[in-house]
């Protein structure tokens, strides 16, 4: 059991896919993350909590920073995309694989519990993704990147979007090493998730407002949930986008190849 979020994600598996890497699609790879999860049962009773915490962020932070280096010396600019289960990260992601393609070689790592289905859909679209499988782990984090990267090989001068399991609260712990964390809320979420969940605003450099198709047929009001940002993080840039009809696309793939 995880001392800082609660999870268990000692365990987790890594798969390859790619319109390159067919051979390698079917190649599980076990991995268990000796050393950042401590279980109840292992702790000292005169530890306290907060020791563990220190202690796990501060190999987290380690490992993101040795992840920031490999991605500065290849040039590669990494997203880190946060949100809650539902709100459309695969299908934003799809959308915008297919539109910056032209212009750079994109690389994908698909965080989830369980299950390939995200990164099938991401590999149809022609970007090589490895699929993270965290088990119980209800986030990602720097050693699982750093392995993955091993496995990915991303080029240089190219993009990888790391796409996080669904979650407000764990994700905003743990550095990756990325260029930019991205937040993505859709407009059936409500306009309080902002003050409900302000760590995960606060540590975002891009809130994106997906399914804005929707507003028409919905009672979410787009002047609270801003006027709920600002509360949080005034300066945090907001892109609308609908994933369904692809509204906002050309901003959206604008800010990912010119931040």
């Amino acid at each position: 059991m995880c001392e800082t979020c609660g999870c268990n994600a000692g365990h987790s598996e890594f798969k390859v896919y790619g319109v390159h890497d067919h051979n390698t699609q079917d190649k599980g790879l076990q991995h268990t993350h000796k050393g950042h999860h401590r279980t109840a049962d292992d702790r000292d009773p005169a530890q306290k909590i907060i020791h563990l915490e220190t202690d796990i962020l501060s190999k987290n932070k380690l490992l993101a920073e040795r992840n920031r280096g490999y991605f500065q010396a290849r040039n590669i600019k990494v997203f880190n995309l946060v949100s809650s289960p539902g709100s459309g990260k695969t299908s934003i992601l799809e959308k915008l694989v297919v539109d910056l393609t032209s212009s750079k070689k994109i690389f994908v790592i698909e965080g989830d519990q369980q299950t390939s289905l995200d990164a099938e859909r991401l590999e149809a679209t022609g970007a090589k993704t490895i699929q993270i499988n965290t088990g119980n782990g209800c986030h990602l984090d720097a050693h699982m990147i750093n392995h993955a990267l091993q496995e990915l090989n991303p080029e240089e001068n190219s993009i990888l979007f790391i796409e996080n399991v669904g979650n407000l609260v764990c994700p905003a712990l743990f550095d990756l090493g990325e260029h930019a964390r991205v937040i993505i809320i859709s407009v059936t979420e409500g306009e309080d998730k902002p003050l409900k969940y302000p760590a995960i605003f606060q540590g975002s450099q891009l809130c994106i407002l997906n399914k804005t198709d929707l507003l028409p047929y919905l009672e979410f009001d787009k002047s609270i949930f801003l006027s709920n940002l600002q509360k949080v993080k005034p300066e945090l840039p907001v892109r609308d986008f609908s994933a369904k009809t692809g509204n906002g696309l050309k901003d959206l793939a604008d800010y990912f190849l010119n931040v």
